[in-house]
């Protein structure tokens, strides 16, 4: 079920799964799947913060923030990009993400067919996860290791990036342990594809 939302193409499908409440086949739609087929409209630009909104105002529990900080870093724009970006790794006191909102965002934030969109946020990954790891503690370290990592960047600039920031950087414990598992699946994956091409 899940795998399908999640690969679903068709943004006038996707909808029409959300306004019945269900998937054809598939169970009614529990707010957690609500939010999972919202995300992936606004992954396709099929919805805008005013359909967020209504979302969350429909399930303003816990889940339904993060449901929402998920859709917004989903949507594809530049600005929404930015707004995410600065709410995971901005220094902005009193106004700083809980993990759970931190995790949202980054889930929400690298998408596969946004690549291009966010490209730039690539290198700045490394110097910003050391940074908000150093400054928020092993939590946010471990967010940051886990799901902001740039893992559809499977390249050899990345690891590249990844490497020097784990020699140089001096990343928190915490983070340097899922960099480095990161690294070694982005390595792996590397080879894969060279092998392949060969």
């Amino acid at each position: 079920m899940r795998h399908r939302i999640d690969t679903a193409a068709q943004p006038d499908t996707i909808a029409a799964w959300l306004a019945d409440g269900t998937v054809p086949g598939g169970p009614e739609l529990d707010p957690e799947l609500r939010w999972r087929v919202l995300t992936r409209l606004a992954v396709l630009g099929a919805v805008d913060e005013d359909a967020i909104a209504a979302e969350l105002g429909r399930d303003p529990s816990a889940t339904g923030q993060e449901g929402a900080a998920r859709c917004r870093a989903a949507l594809p724009d530049p600005d929404a990009k930015a707004r995410a970006w600065r709410a995971m790794f901005a220094a902005d006191e009193g106004a700083e993400l809980s993990a759970y909102l931190f995790t949202a965002t980054a889930q929400g934030f690298w998408q596969p067919e946004q690549a291009d969109l966010v490209r730039d946020y690539v290198p700045r990954y490394f110097p910003d996860a050391v940074a908000v790891a150093a400054r928020r503690g092993p939590a946010i370290a471990d967010a940051a290791g886990r799901w902001a990592f740039p893992a559809h960047a499977v390249d050899a600039g990345t690891l590249r990036l990844g490497r020097e920031c784990l020699d140089d950087a001096d990343p928190i414990p915490a983070l340097r342990r899922k960099l480095a598992d990161q690294l070694d699946d982005l390595a792996r994956a590397l080879r894969v594809r060279e092998a392949a091409g060969a």
